[in-house]
């Protein structure tokens, strides 16, 4: 049933942007990067192992609506079960446009699947909506973003609900708090047209969401800080190196350490 409603969505989506293909283009980003850990709101998902994520986010002729999917796959053996695809349909806008409040906003459905375990027992799917004001405050490029997040399991019963063998469960709600700013800076390569170095920095309330079922506190779970630059290859190829840092406020979310780790993707835009 799950994958006939995600088909769907497709399916109406793709209706949508072809019904307004005279307004705009089909366009799109295929991603693959390395990651010398996979982090997910603040959970160590791969225990301290690389992962290679590959993606692929389609933009429906400028309507609005997109569909994209990303995988999730450690560089060990022993997370060959945990391979994850997030599927994604989503809707973005403006309102207030040229004002001091102008908000940019995003609405998003994704579907978390662990395609290698039985019966969907692991399979999450979350509601989510970002608000973000890119004019409010006095610096430019300095931005402030708000994430509203509500996950659940996709199954009754599954093992990250009321079936959790660690007692806890995937169903709750995030806040997360978002600051980035875009600090121009001198070209690396001679052929970019520009350069600047992505600051972002987040830190998040999470509501007693375990994704694997763990009893989770209700707290600040962990701040996020990441450095980033994008290198413009030519030929729509984009090259990202980052470097990326967490705090842990809440051991139930991550026991061992505070963690860092660096990330290095290759993007092309069509």
């Amino acid at each position: 049933m799950k994958q006939v409603i995600l088909l769907a969505g497709v399916v109406l989506f793709a209706a949508v942007g072809l019904g307004r293909a005279q307004d705009g283009e089909l366009h799109g980003v295929i991603d693959l990067a390395y990651q010398s850990k996979f982090v997910w709101r603040g959970f160590d998902l791969y225990g301290d192992k690389s992962a290679i994520q590959s993606a692929i986010d389609l933009d429906l002729y400028g309507t609005g609506f997109g569909i994209s999917a990303t995988g999730h796959r450690a560089n060990s053996g022993k997370f060959e079960n945990s391979e994850r695809w997030d599927y994604t349909l989503y809707y973005y806008n403006s309102i207030f446009d040229g004002k001091r409040y102008a908000t940019n906003y995003r609405v998003n459905w994704v579907n978390y699947n662990l395609p290698d375990c039985d019966k969907n027992d692991f399979d999450l799917q979350e509601a989510s909506v970002v608000f973000c004001w890119p004019n409010i405050l006095p610096i430019k490029g300095l931005t402030p973003s708000y994430v509203l997040a509500k996950a659940w399991p996709s199954s009754s019963g599954s093992m990250v609900g009321t079936r959790s063998a660690l007692g806890g469960t995937a169903s709750g709600w995030a806040h997360i708090f978002i600051l980035d700013y875009a600090l121009p800076m001198p070209r690396l390569l001679p052929d970019t047209p520009e350069q600047a170095l992505k600051l972002h920095a987040e830190a998040v309330y999470n509501d007693g969401v375990g994704p694997g079922g763990q009893n989770i506190d209700q707290d600040w779970s962990h701040a996020f800080f990441g450095i980033a630059t994008d290198f413009e290859m030519g030929g729509n190829f984009v090259v990202t190196p980052g470097v990326y840092h967490q705090i842990t406020m809440d051991k139930s979310v991550n026991a061992d350490k505070d963690e860092t780790w660096v990330s290095l993707s290759v993007k092309y835009r069509f």
